[in-house]
């Protein structure tokens, strides 16, 4: 039998990802034998410190990819060998390949949240959108809904350095400056038409809400990044009010497409890896 194909991903508080059951149940399809190991620094009780050791056990062990989430999309970087052009220009990696000896980075997490997007929310207006989070997460999704021809992106981030660099990147890469900071949402919210939320705020580790309730409006849209729990705070308040939303499933399950693709250079099922999504979080 064919040694199996060894991957993982590395975060903090990742012991409800759907990542392994999601990869190896794509990977039993096309007749594949893939391990998913979980790499959790909450268990572990080590921060993005302890990157270095573990991208040094990768190459010793003999991982074919990773998957990075939280909070290591940017402290990643500086360890590896290579980026791919999109993940250089976004400055965040979320997933990385062993490429012979080299470990490249790569971003799926733009084209993730652009797929799952267009998927949930088709009609939504991008006349003006308040991105929560400049992070890594949130920065995949900045490149991406300027992609979708955002008229205008607002950036919102408690770190005002971090959010400015974001925007000075977006204004580069896209005509006519449309990016710009704000010191927080509620002041841009009442003329936004939609809402992405790019921050841990609603994960199991970080609850709560970024925004209240009474500062959200039923014409305009809700993007949620965070799957666990699938029915955030944000959401529940979005929803209770009449918005159109997106939950983080979407953007989870378009980025997965794009990693397992890479991983293992086969072409997966994007309707089976939503559906599959889809009944292990009911």
């Amino acid at each position: 039998m064919a040694e199996a194909v060894l991957c993982g991903l590395i975060g903090a508080g990742i012991q409800r990802s759907l990542a392994p059951a999601l990869h190896q149940e794509e990977a039993r399809r096309h007749g594949l034998r893939l391990h998913y190991q979980l790499i959790d620094l909450a268990s572990g009780g080590v921060g993005v410190e302890a990157l270095p050791a573990l991208l040094q056990a990768v190459r010793i062990i003999g991982f074919r990819g990773l998957n990075i989430t939280f909070p290591c999309k940017q402290s990643v970087i500086p360890l590896l060998d290579a980026l791919s052009e999109e993940a250089r220009t976004i400055g965040a990696v979320n997933t990385v390949v062993r490429e012979g000896d080299r470990l490249v980075g790569y971003n799926t997490d733009a084209s993730g949240w652009s797929w799952g997007f267009r998927r949930a929310l088709p009609r939504a207006d991008l006349s003006c959108v308040v991105l929560l989070g400049a992070g890594g997460a949130g920065a995949a999704c900045a490149h991406a809904v300027l992609g979708l021809h955002a008229e205008r992106l607002v950036v919102v981030d408690k770190d005002p350095g971090r959010a400015a660099a974001l925007v000075e990147r977006l204004n580069r890469r896209f005509p006519k400056n449309r990016a710009s900071i704000a010191p927080d949402a509620v002041s841009e919210l009442h003329a936004a038409t939609g809402l992405i939320q790019a921050t841990p705020v609603g994960m199991d580790q970080h609850p709560g809400t970024p925004v209240a309730e009474a500062h959200l409006r039923s014409t305009m849209w809700v993007s949620e990044i965070v799957y666990v729990p699938l029915e955030t705070p944000l959401l529940k308040a979005a929803r209770r009010i009449g918005c159109a939303t997106a939950d983080g499933g979407h953007m989870n399950v378009g980025q997965a497409i794009g990693a397992f693709k890479l991983f293992t250079g086969l072409e997966p099922e994007p309707a089976r890896m939503e559906a599959h999504f889809r009944s292990l979080a009911s």
